[in-house]
């Protein structure tokens, strides 16, 4: 009887010390309340609608979350992929190609190569992270505009399979939409590339301890570019997505999105000051943040207060979160008390 007592007050202990069960329960606590206000929200049509428009946002907070492993923090995404959007987008308005999947690689891959410019001024030039993209967050999204002479790609200049992409679901057979789908490969590559190789290991060790990293053998320098690098790819990829959703570039597009990867990934429980995080956690804030996204103006809220709530949601997650994450602290001290 006193073993089956300690086991159920241990599994209550993991339950209420979890962030990401402490995070589940908020979300299903939002879309119950949100369900009883409207209740076409839990509908198959309206489900499919919001992952498919907050697609983008869902897939940038793993590149996010990788800088913020690291310590680091990377406010240039959203910067990257209006260019890498719109460079790509006009090599399609121009001819150069047609293929959707070409798109997807060419602006990729200017992504990519926007994280790594990023990633060696921070790594090899030793500049602040929140300085050196901040600059290059103005330095990217001032290319945007002047490469595209502040003119809009419209639909009619997309090749007309590139527009219906974002739209269908050829790439599971009809199974679900293809942004959703790619949003879903992305997660399932980073998380089994976070918890099972030896470079996501490598990336926690650099948040948690650079000084042991370091003397352990690890290149800082080395994860560090390869993390920024990773970002952009992120950031590349979603360009794409982006301006196949939207069926238009601008020069002004994700803007601000960066501060909601970042508020998906300290919903998850990513730490600011690295180490600390997971993909599953990042997966539960970033579903959060669409939600409260979708739901306020479908409850009739109004656009002034939309933002004060969404802060005011955000804040009273992340207390709750702590206080879980505290529990953990007091657990693990508890148990090593007992071995002694």
């Amino acid at each position: 009887m006193q073993i089956n007592r300690r086991r159920v007050k241990l599994t209550r202990d993991r339950v209420f010390s979890s962030r990401e069960l402490s995070l589940l329960a908020i979300l299903i606590l939002i879309v119950a309340g949100i369900q009883l206000r409207n209740s076409t929200f839990l509908s198959s049509r309206s489900i499919n609608d919001m992952l498919k428009n907050y697609s983008t946002t869902i897939t940038l907070a793993l590149g996010m979350m990788s800088v913020l492993l690291i310590g680091g923090i990377d406010i240039s995404v959203s910067a990257t992929l209006a260019f890498s959007g719109m460079s790509a987008s006009l090599l399609m308005r121009d001819g150069v190609y047609s293929s959707t999947l070409v798109m997807f690689l060419v602006s990729t891959a200017i992504g990519t190569l926007c994280g790594l410019l990023v990633g060696l001024v921070i790594s090899r030039g030793k500049v602040l992270p929140i300085i050196a993209t901040l600059g290059f967050a103005n330095i990217f999204r001032g290319a945007t505009y002047i490469i595209s002479d502040s003119r809009w790609v419209s639909a009619y200049q997309f090749d007309s399979a590139f527009k219906r992409f974002a739209q269908t679901r050829t790439l599971t057979f009809g199974l679900m939409n293809n942004l959703v789908f790619i949003a879903l490969v992305c997660y399932l590559v980073f998380f089994v590339v976070m918890r099972w190789t030896r470079f996501g290991r490598r990336i926690y060790a650099v948040g948690s301890n650079p000084e042991a990293a370091s003397i352990s053998g690890i290149n800082i320098n080395r994860v560090k570019l390869a993390v920024y690098t990773m970002a952009g790819s992120f950031a590349g990829l979603i360009g794409a997505m982006y301006t196949s959703l939207y069926a238009s570039a601008q020069s002004d597009m994700g803007m601000g999105m960066e501060m909601d990867a970042i508020a998906s990934c300290v919903l998850g429980g990513v730490s600011l000051s690295g180490g600390q995080g997971g993909v599953p956690g990042v997966l539960l804030g970033a579903m959060t943040m669409t939600v409260i996204s979708k739901a306020l103006p479908l409850i009739g809220i109004s656009q002034f207060w939309q933002k004060a709530i969404k802060g005011i949601i955000i804040l009273i997650a992340i207390i709750i979160n702590v206080l879980a994450q505290r529990a953990i602290h007091r657990n693990a001290m508890r148990a090593r008390e007992r071995q002694i």
